[in-house]
């Protein structure tokens, strides 16, 4: 959807005139994304009213996100405060409103983390985009990237630190954000910014360190209802 948008206004802003403009504008585009905001919000409105609101305010922020590569170098925060909205409206769905002590720390973590996998992806384009006279990340941080980097992961295990004291998280949980952590140290530390193969290898391993903590998160669930329902046996069997 976001894609669709950010389209549609590229093609209109690269033609100079206003009949050229429509002459050249991407119905097909149009179409596919009038379909995915139908489909969206048929999904929307299976959730409680909390969560309808919730998400119709996220489409502010994606119409903001299109119009970012022109005007600064942080496109990709606009982006990933679009994307990891997600984490709020996840959490209204099932429980009918969001808990700022958990919900806050955990949309500020999903920012800062795609924040690293946007800014090593970035320097993939960085070429092309300062040739057409784009903004992104990459060009803003140049070769101070790691630490930037390196700044953007604490951010993220601090604030996943945060959400899981205040949601009573097991040690599973903990165990899992010390292989994230080693993880995001182990990549920072072996990315090249001047070798394309690199920084794609480093961009792709972000998937497999996010199974391992959402299965982590699974296996602290089980572990807390395994926990539960013997408490209830104990106190039944008394």
């Amino acid at each position: 959807m976001t894609c669709g948008t950010v389209t549609m206004i590229k093609r209109l802003q690269e033609r100079k005139s206003p009949n050229s403009c429509w002459r050249h504008f991407s119905f097909s585009v149009l179409g596919f994304s009038l379909g995915q905001l139908t489909l969206a919000l048929g999904v929307l409105l299976c959730l409680n009213y909390y969560s309808i609101a919730l998400g119709a305010a996220s489409l502010l922020l994606l119409i903001t996100y299109s119009l970012m590569k022109r005007i600064t170098y942080w496109p990709q925060l606009a982006l990933r405060l679009t994307f990891n909205w997600g984490a709020l409206l996840g959490w209204s769905a099932v429980r009918g409103s969001c808990d700022p002590s958990v919900c806050l720390p955990l949309y500020f973590a999903g920012i800062m983390w795609t924040l690293i996998c946007d800014t090593i992806y970035a320097h993939q384009g960085k070429r092309d985009d300062a040739l057409i006279g784009l903004k992104n990340m990459a060009l803003l941080f140049r070769e101070n990237t790691k630490k930037w980097l390196g700044g953007f992961s604490m951010a993220v295990l601090g604030a996943l630190s945060l959400a899981g004291v205040s949601c009573a998280q097991t040690p599973h949980y903990y165990a899992a954000l010390l292989i994230f952590g080693a993880h995001l140290a182990h990549q920072i530390h072996t990315l090249d910014i001047h070798s394309p193969a690199d920084y794609w290898d480093k961009f792709t391993s972000n998937q497999i360190i996010g199974i391992i903590l959402f299965l982590r998160i699974v296996l602290r669930n089980l572990w807390k209802e395994k926990k539960t329902d013997e408490a209830k046996e104990n106190k039944d069997s008394e």
